[in-house]
């Protein structure tokens, strides 16, 4: 690849973002910052006598409550620990992760993720790296370093250049992250966040909405980004890249028999632990179907966390055995044991997320804003595709400053989510335009904790890549995903099709 040493506006400009992003605060330091800057404006507006009325309670008015009042101090000091244990996303992560770690330590990821691309005819090589790499999201980080270098690995085999092997899984690991035919740990962790916000404005809506409220269009996501994917791949960065000339050293890391034979188990797992979860909502007389015999809003949808803790479980813990990485109990407590080490940086950020998202529904300045805000748009008329799309531009460039999908959006979600539910748009379709410009972005952004492994990774096969020629590479992937995935978004929005099981597009009060 031939690497000029002028740079171009998009790469100057990301540089710039790299420089920037660097000096921003840790998320934990941002949050408590914004923490801050609320009890501070509570005081401002209070003093100035901000109130809006209420378009849910009619004849209500809000006002802004000060937190810096005798009444607002005994309230941050009575429900500093409320608001950290009460922050939505914190149970559901740490149980949801419960199960993955199982799956993951176990290998059983790692596994299932080679056999998918190792197994495929050479002709839909590509396609296969795409799709085990957005199906790869299921396992939450499991892709980066499972995938990437082994797409680098299998395109060389192939006698193809390995820097597009590599380009092709990093794409389907990070820009089609929100796309899978499971649930992920990432839909009850954003949904909590969205079900939180929704409530501000109203609370009975958001008891209504589920976690798989975007499955619907996360579903056909996998199936159109995998031939974005695969055509961006063979047809704009394959080519640009040339013909690789250098050594391959690397082996490609085949299944052994035992493998194979966890595989076959953990399937048969995976498919009984389905027959049993049916059981318990398909009859009639199931326990987690609804009272009236619905089933979109039944205790089943209302309990996914659970669910998707046994799905991941079970498999996991039958590959285990069948592979001997779990031989008793005490191996089952150490795997769950360092799954939840590695979540000890998340509980720090729920802290201080959990304080600065309660000072903002306590002060009812996110109601406020929401309300001025909705009217505001009314008013200059500025709705519709447009605002949608504004919307997915803005949280996408400030995915290329804070990499964390959580932390973004427990700072957007009290913000945005009411105020869209203002002019008409539900909560689901403003989660679902988040996600797009969270993934879509991440491949270009020098901020993503990823981004210097994959550069290690391609490295190996080309010592001169540095940021710039990783992000020139992926650049096309970006911008290809943002476009269809805006297309579809167009398509769902213009025939009202519901993004997940009882979600609509528009909001009704």
């Amino acid at each position: 690849m031939k690497n000029s040493k002028e740079k171009g506006f998009v790469l100057r400009s990301l540089d710039t973002i790299e420089v920037v992003g660097n000096k921003l605060p840790h998320p934990v330091t941002l949050f408590f910052y914004f923490a801050i800057t609320v009890v501070v404006l509570s005081a401002v507006f209070s003093a100035f006598g901000l109130q809006v009325n209420d378009p849910v309670n009619e004849g209500e008015v809000l006002t802004v409550k000060n937190l810096l009042s005798a009444e607002g101090i005994e309230y941050m000091f009575m429900n500093a620990v409320a608001n950290f244990t009460g922050f939505a996303p914190l149970g559901t992560v740490l149980v949801t992760m419960l199960g993955i770690g199982i799956a993951e330590r176990s290998g059983l990821i790692s596994a299932a993720l080679r056999g998918l691309v190792t197994s495929v005819p050479k002709q839909l090589m590509t396609a296969a790296l795409v799709f085990g790499g957005i199906m790869s999201s299921m396992a939450a980080d499991a892709g980066y370093v499972v995938l990437t270098p082994l797409g680098a690995v299998l395109f060389a085999g192939l006698g193809r250049h390995p820097l597009a092997g590599l380009a092709a899984a990093f794409a389907g690991v990070s820009a089609g992250y929100s796309a899978n035919l499971l649930l992920t740990s990432l839909d009850p962790l954003l949904g909590s966040l969205t079900q939180e916000a929704a409530a501000t404005l109203n609370p009975a809506y958001a008891e209504s909405m589920n976690y798989a409220m975007n499955y619907y269009f996360m579903i056909v996501s996998v199936f159109v980004l995998t031939l974005v994917g695969t055509f961006v791949t063979e047809k704009i960065v394959e080519p640009r890249l040339g013909t690789y000339k250098g050594a391959i050293t690397d082996q490609v890391d085949y299944l052994s028999s035992v493998e194979k034979k966890g595989l076959w188990g953990a399937l048969i797992a995976f498919l009984a632990t389905c027959a049993a979860l049916a059981l318990l909502i398909v009859p009639e007389w199931g326990p987690l179907r609804g009272e009236d015999g619905a089933i979109i809003n039944s205790p089943f949808f209302s309990s996914l966390v659970p669910v998707i803790l046994l799905m991941f479980f079970i498999p996991g813990f039958v590959y285990g055995k069948i592979t001997k990485s779990i031989k008793n109990d005490k191996d089952v407590a150490d795997q769950l044991s360092d799954t939840m080490a590695t979540m000890g940086a998340y509980i720090v950020l729920a802290f201080a997320a959990g304080q600065f998202v309660a000072y903002f529904n306590e002060t009812n300045l996110g109601r406020i804003l929401a309300i001025k805000g909705a009217e505001f748009l009314e008013t200059t008329g500025f709705t519709g595709i447009p605002l949608i799309i504004t919307f997915i531009v803005v949280a996408g460039f400030i995915n290329l400053f804070i990499g964390s999908a959580s932390a973004k959006w427990a700072i957007m979600a009290p913000v945005f989510v009411p105020m869209m539910m203002g002019i008409g748009y539900s909560p689901e379709l403003t989660q679902m335009a988040y996600r797009i410009a969270d993934s879509t972005t991440n491949v270009i952004s020098p901020l993503m904790p990823y981004f210097a492994i994959v550069i290690a990774f391609a490295q190996k096969y080309d010592k001169k890549i540095g940021i710039g020629t990783l992000i020139s590479t992926m650049l096309p992937y970006s911008i290809a995903f943002t476009i269809i995935w805006v297309l579809m978004l167009i398509v769902w929005m213009l025939f009202g099709i519901d993004l997940g099981p009882g979600s609509p597009i528009y909001y009704q009060p």
